[in-house]
């Protein structure tokens, strides 16, 4: 069977921890137990991989297939090669399901993102007083004695006016994920510093999850893998995109100005050689 490639949820399988990938193939394989829809050579490749900590690139590109054959019927799956949907109709129906108010044409991360806010939206009318002034000051808002509308508008602008936010709720999205449906969350080394000072969160989040899951259970089971896939990789996109942040960040102070101490005149802090005079840069005048 040929492989149709598929960028938006390729790009995040790519460039993600074996830990993240370990979660993905529980929810794909039902931890390990199968599924109908499933063959059982996939199943066995997959939790192969997990055991072993080693993923190759033809496993990855069976996370994707049998990530988007679960969003497809059976007919649009023999017209694709049985690759399923792409990635982005996944998402958009996952989206329809879970009433998320959301453009169609928007990318796949500003999708994901309104998914997260719809889970973080049901899990506010489920928190105490004292919980809604963590979770809004745990998101760098000020919290004032606010319910409803003005409450999620207050965190709304808190969590997009910051890219480490936006990560952040993703992070503890999934957690509470891993958590109601695997019966464990992410890794201790990953989630840990993101969980500080926001743990309560995990719980009324956890009684949404499980709610919405109950709901779709029943529904159809392609959504007992679409569901909680689509928000795993959700929290994997925002994972990546923070680690890349941090690479510019660095780049750029590498390249941070500094001034040749003997002409003064302004290069990047990594040169060894004045291109203005030639003097060779030792200690330096950083501005």
């Amino acid at each position: 069977m040929s492989y149709n490639s598929d960028f938006d949820l390729d790009s995040v399988l790519n460039n993600c921890d074996i830990s993240d990938i370990g979660i993905l193939i529980d929810h794909i394989t039902d931890k390990g137990e199968g599924r109908i829809a499933l063959s059982s050579s996939a199943c066995g490749q997959l939790i192969a991989v997990k055991r072993s900590g080693i993923v190759e690139e033809d496993d990855l590109k069976l996370i994707s297939s049998e990530i988007r054959s679960f969003g497809g019927n059976t007919i649009f799956n023999l017209f694709r090669g049985g690759n399923g949907v792409t990635y982005k109709e996944v998402l958009t129906d996952v989206a329809e399901h879970l009433k998320v108010n959301c453009n169609k044409n928007s990318s796949c991360e500003r999708i994901e993102i309104e998914i997260l806010l719809k889970v973080l939206e049901q899990s506010i009318e489920k928190m105490t007083e004292e919980e809604r002034k963590e979770i809004l000051e745990g998101f760098g808002g000020s919290y004032t004695t606010m319910t409803g509308p003005a409450l999620m508008l207050a965190l709304q602008t808190a969590i997009r006016a910051s890219g480490f936010a936006t990560y952040k709720l993703a992070a503890i999205v999934a957690q509470a994920v891993a958590k109601a449906i695997l019966g464990r969350g992410l890794a201790f080394s990953t989630v840990g510093p993101l969980m500080k000072g926001i743990s309560t969160f995990a719980g009324p989040i956890g009684w949404v999850i499980t709610g919405i899951w109950t709901a779709f259970d029943l529904a159809s089971p392609a959504y007992r893998v679409t569901i909680p896939c689509v928000i795993q990789i959700a929290y994997m996109r925002q994972k990546m995109l923070n680690e890349k942040n941090k690479d510019r960040e660095n780049a750029h102070a590498t390249e941070a100005t500094a001034f040749c101490p003997s002409c003064h005149t302004p290069h990047k802090i990594n040169a060894k050689f004045c291109q203005e005079c030639g003097h060779r840069l030792g200690q330096l005048s950083i501005k």
